[in-house]
């Protein structure tokens, strides 16, 4: 499967909300929503589980939609944080990247 590398290293092809979406899965968007849910303990609507991507044109998650990783990397003109000089000291991704660190190596092939 190609990989789709978001603006902080995720790969938004492998994410369930690109999934449903680009396959039109309404019970895959319901079963994400109840997981997402619970999982960030949030009231979160399967019609909004709608993503095509974080870099793609079209529509987004709410999170992704707002997301100041992303933010960043679109302000700078960039595809994602790996094109950043700041990467290793940036506040904006450090935490994520501490969460989950393999994500680094995405961005370095993106």
């Amino acid at each position: 499967m190609e990989k789709l590398i978001a603006c902080c290293g995720l790969d938004c092809a492998a994410c369930d909300a690109r999934i449903a979406t680009v396959n039109s899965d309404n019970e895959l968007r319901e079963k994400t929503a109840k997981i997402w849910g619970e999982q960030f303990n949030a009231n979160i609507a399967a019609e909004s589980i709608n993503c095509t991507g974080c870099r793609d044109e079209g529509p987004k998650f709410f999170h992704c939609e707002m997301c100041e990783i992303r933010k960043c990397v679109l302000e700078k003109g960039y595809q994602n944080c790996g094109e950043c000089e700041e990467l290793e000291t940036c506040t904006i991704i450090g935490a994520l990247l501490q969460h989950a660190p393999e994500l680094k190596d995405n961005l370095t092939i993106a």
